[in-house]
């Protein structure tokens, strides 16, 4: 008998970029989620395609057309939901969830086109399935020891996961989509391994065969051993690191919403910007307690900049809900609380790259696609280390000062080396 070897099945391949549609004409500047019984608003995801808008207020789901219209709502989330985001390629909208006191964390993905009245239960209603991210876990569950002799909790700070969004890979602006999550990051004055944001990244393909039912009285363990890769971003401490994270189509970069940190080091914006457009390098973290190094990516130098650190960003509130919608515009989410609960509303906003807030309130009538806001000069950033050679054909694009300073130039192939 002959019998053929065959190498087992890899991964899928993370999905394409998604088709480019133009904006929608009729966006009200104006969207209102209505007061909800439920935390505070955490993160907003908008389907212009479909016209609705989902809303998370910590332990609820919200959906609503855009005139802010409930269509229904998935509530009896014990955890924490937090930031969400829509998968443009499955229509499924991903948000993260944890629940510290079991050390969980996980990706819930709901079947929106489900959620069809309100009051919907995230466990019985089979609209929510969970990924358990073990690396989350593993870095929340780790203590280290500082060059002092310190045993510190948590490793780099992490406090759990909150931002999430979909995006090309730092560094390949023209590639396959994946998905980016954050990590929460614990707000300490004294240390000095909370300094960096933290990304993992996944291929959404690949953590299909891990989903399950979510059961939060019996938190399952199912989900992918590793991610794809682990990022750092230099920003300095912030209180609970990435409230809302975003990649921008229009700019070709990641927006980064934290709530503002206390470091007196660090300029302590409010908004940050990784540049898209620059891959990463393999760089000290500048921390005297677990791993020396990581995979940095690079700000973009607009906005503030504060010369001592290096770091740039703006003073500009993302943090409780954020969506770029395509052409330079965008969704920033208001908290609203009273006696009726917590409430969003949106206000429609557009990109000009200035200082110290990049957006200005849409103009009221159609959204203009032509107009392009005048440019503001980009200052150099702090250098980077040396990259290593690049042994691919990718093509990645350069920022040029043209449209806020962060149009997006046409492709130009790597260089590669022998």
């Amino acid at each position: 008998m002959n019998f053929v070897l065959t190498a087992p099945p890899g991964p899928p391949a993370p999905a394409a970029a998604p088709p480019t549609a133009p904006p929608r004409q009729d966006l009200p500047p104006r969207i209102d989620s209505g007061m909800w019984r439920a935390g505070h608003v955490q993160g907003i995801a908008v389907d212009t395609a479909q016209g609705f808008v989902y809303f998370s207020f910590t332990t609820l789901l919200v959906k609503t057309d855009l005139s802010g219209t409930v269509i229904g709502s998935v509530t009896g989330f014990t955890g924490h939901l937090g930031d969400v985001a829509l998968n443009p390629h499955d229509g499924r909208v991903y948000a993260s969830l944890e629940y510290k006191a079991a050390a969980s964390f996980y990706v819930a993905i709901f079947e929106v086109d489900r959620v069809t009245r309100r009051g919907m239960d995230a466990e019985s209603d089979g609209v929510v399935t969970t990924v358990y991210l073990k690396e989350v876990a593993d870095d929340f569950t780790a203590t280290v020891r500082t060059d002092d002799g310190r045993h510190l909790p948590h490793r780099y700070g992490c406090s759990g996961i909150d931002g999430i969004s979909f995006g090309p890979a730092p560094g390949d602006p023209g590639g396959p989509w994946h998905l980016m999550v954050a990590y929460g990051i614990y707000s300490d004055t004294s240390r000095n391994d909370n300094d960096h944001q933290v990304l993992l990244q996944y291929n959404p393909a690949a953590l299909r065969p891990h989903e399950r039912t979510l059961q939060q009285d019996h938190p399952h363990r199912n989900g992918p051993d590793r991610p794809q890769d682990k990022f750092f971003v230099r920003t300095g401490n912030t209180r609970f690191g990435v409230q809302n994270l975003k990649y921008d189509p229009h700019t070709g970069h990641w927006f980064l919403g934290v709530y503002q940190g206390a470091k007196d080091a660090f300029p302590n914006y409010r908004l940050f910007m990784v540049d898209g457009t620059v891959p990463p390098v393999r760089a000290p973290l500048r921390t005297d307690a677990g791993p020396a190094h990581g995979r940095m990516l690079q700000l973009h130098p607009s906005g503030l900049h504060d010369p001592a650190s290096g770091i740039s960003g703006w003073d500009f509130r993302a943090d409780v809900g954020f969506e770029a919608l395509g052409n330079g515009y965008y969704y920033v989410s208001e908290q609203r609380t009273g006696p009726a609960g917590s409430g969003s509303l949106l206000r429609l906003h557009r990109w000009t790259g200035n200082a110290p807030a990049p957006f200005d309130p849409a103009p009221p009538g159609p959204l203009d696609r032509t107009a392009r806001p005048a440019p503001v000069p980009v200052r150099p950033s702090a250098p980077m280390p040396a990259r290593p050679p690049v042994r691919s054909s990718v093509q990645v694009r350069s920022a040029v000062p043209v449209d806020g300073g962060l149009r997006r130039a046409a492709a130009a192939p790597q260089h590669s080396a022998g």
